[in-house]
């Protein structure tokens, strides 16, 4: 990969309290087959373009963000400093007897989170610590912007963090008994820009209807700069849009039945990053999501009337499954995505997308009632749309498609196939390619668009782009990403040889074992031979569905030291056990087994 670069990297602010997670956004001008960020603190990411990163001591560090490619194998950087200021934390607690503006212990905390945020306006660059509990007292409006009273008004821009995360602190609403949203319906949390929100539990939250329906039934905020961590929304309305959220960043939230009567059940004009979108539903368009970018999210059983998981989004690197259109788009409408797979979604048009541009996506096991099983109308390039199904147009319907594997021959376009794709094991959802997919190295790279695939690994290993959202790493890599998919750990290469559960095996040859990563009693073993006359018996721990072979030595410096004694032992649950009917005299006698 060459070419000339140019790097460039933007951040809401340059001077932030301790503990302040922000947001950078990297740009990249040209093919780059590699990018860093160095935040100054020792910590470096490589390979993704959209970050946060807190600093736990004050002072300035420089954050330098680099892109690499052949022609510039040293790297081209840019560099923005942020400064890091102290922060002066007040706490809140349920069961506290004696609170004391302002509030700056745990024996003098608040009982409410709005009496410890209104002692900020004090005490510049605070946090708000809060204990757990449910949080359902207090209503306060913010006066711009939306007229829904909130249980919580952050009009500052302050850091308000629980103290133990989502599943031990609530801010609840309330929803109009009834009908929802209403009057006298309280929205969990406006969230001013600069402000921070991190590890709660949003839940209940609601809007008004009159004179006009607002939006963010869970969180409103002004605009992206508000940033919200960790949190989970659940059961929050809007009247009008964006029943958990309206604006702001979301960084690592999950978001779960919520509802919007109009735009974006989940999320509305929001910039999400690695978050879960999973079973909310808009009236209109946009089940999950309306009128956002994200990044590495997962959407999975969303619905609407049109754009069952999004509509009108920017999406890459994420996953969009089982989502539901009345009407059009069952995996989105509208809107551009890149390096996604969208699989099992459904609609009377455009199961997996209606009118959108995809990049590099994988598009199988759609449907359509009428047209487009996988996709209807837009534009794809270098995508897999395969095996999905609809009366008219079982895989597509209308749209342009260029060097893309689909059937039947997407008219007279250069390089269109349609050769099966050869997934892995798209049973098991697994729809990265076998070693001889006729994919591989078959896309253009006029189309790229970023330098990961959905993987977070190297976007081009061959010199030529992979079809799909998947590339091929190599032999084996493929089933070996899969199964650290389904053990829930990094798929990017940064999990590779990590050892997690500290057993001494890392997670490549947990793989080859067959063992789980995360269980430090499921490991490769042996115990100690026993008599077993006439020999010894070895047993070693091991787990069905594998062969191993059996070596054995009586002299560790010989050359070599070890030799084969038995191969394609069947492995048994739990141990399986060796007679080695030849260790009859006195040995010394050394064994070890091994995986095939």
């Amino acid at each position: 990969i060459t070419g000339s670069l140019e790097v460039a990297f933007s951040s809401y602010y340059t001077v932030i309290p301790t503990n302040f997670l922000l947001s950078f956004t990297g740009q990249i001008i040209g093919h780059a087959s590699s990018n860093q960020w160095d935040f100054g603190d020792g910590a470096v990411v490589n390979n993704e373009p959209y970050v946060t990163h807190g600093w736990n001591t004050f002072g300035d560090y420089p954050v330098v963000f680099k892109a690499f490619n052949e022609s510039f194998p040293n790297g081209i950087a840019t560099t923005i400093t942020i400064h890091v200021v102290p922060t002066v934390t007040l706490f809140v607690s349920l069961a506290s007897t004696n609170p004391v503006a302002p509030y700056s212990t745990w024996a003098t905390a608040a009982t409410n989170i709005q009496d410890a945020v209104d002692a900020v306006f004090t005490v510049p660059n605070s946090l708000v610590l809060v204990s757990n509990g449910i949080y359902s007292i207090g209503s306060r409006r913010a006066g711009t912007g939306t007229s829904t009273t909130n249980r919580v008004l952050v009009a500052q821009p302050i850091t308000v963090q629980s103290f133990n995360g989502p599943a031990l602190t609530l801010i609840q609403g309330y929803q109009v008994p009834g009908t929802t949203n209403g009057a006298s319906a309280i929205r969990c949390v406006y969230l001013t820009n600069g402000a921070a929100l991190i590890g709660f539990t949003l839940t209940n939250g609601a809007t008004i209807t009159s004179p006009s329906p607002d939006n963010g039934g869970g969180v409103w905020c002004p605009s992206s700069s508000a940033v919200v961590s960790n949190c989970l929304f659940v059961g929050n309305s809007a009247g009008g849009s964006g029943g958990g959220v309206n604006s702001g960043t979301l960084n690592n939230c999950t978001m779960t039945v919520n509802l919007a009567v109009s735009f974006g059940g989940g999320a509305f004009s929001s910039i999400l990053n690695n978050c879960i979108i999973s079973g909310n539903s808009a009236r209109s368009t946009g089940g999950g999501a309306y009128s956002c970018t994200l990044n590495r999210c997962t959407f999975t059983n969303n619905s609407a009337s049109n754009g069952g998981g999004a509509a009108n989004c920017v999406l890459t690197s994420c996953i969009l499954i089982s989502n539901v259109a009345i009407g059009n788009g069952g995996g989105v409408q509208g809107g551009s995505l890149t390096n996604c797979v969208l699989t099992r979604n459904s609609a009377t048009s455009g199961g997996c997308s209606y009118n959108a541009n995809l990049n590099n996506c994988t598009v199988s096991a759609n449907s359509a009632t009428t047209s487009g099983g996988g996709s209807a109308s837009g534009t794809l390039r270098n995508c897999i749309i395969y095996y999905n199904s609809a009366p008219t147009g079982s895989n597509y319907f209308g749209g342009t498609l260029n060097n893309c594997c689909a059937t039947p021959l997407p008219g007279i376009v250069a390089g269109n196939f349609t050769n099966a794709p050869l997934f892995v094991n798209s049973a098991d959802g697994n729809f990265r390619l076998q070693t001889n997919s006729p994919c591989i190295n078959a896309g253009n790279n006029i189309y790229v668009v970023g330098i990961t695939d959905l993987d977070g690994r190297p976007r081009i290993v061959g010199g030529t782009v992979d079809i799909g959202a998947y590339e091929f790493q190599g032999a084996g890599i493929g089933e070996f990403i899969g199964w650290l998919q389904q053990n829930s750990l990094p798929t990017d290469g940064s999990a590779d040889f990590t050892d997690p559960d500290g057993d001494g095996l890392n997670n490549w040859q947990e793989w080859i074992a067959g063992t789980v990563p995360t269980n430090s009693l499921s490991v490769l073993k042996m115990f100690s031979p026993s008599n077993n006359v006439p020999g010894l018996k070895v047993t070693w721990q091991s787990v069905s569905g594998k062969n191993y072979f059996l070596q054995r030595s009586t002299n560790l410096l010989a050359q070599p030291a070890f030799s084969s004694i038995q191969s394609n032992l069947s492995g048994a649950a739990s141990t399986t056990v060796f007679s080695d009917t030849t260790a009859t005299n006195g040995g010394p006698y050394f064994y070890r087994v091994g995986v095939q």
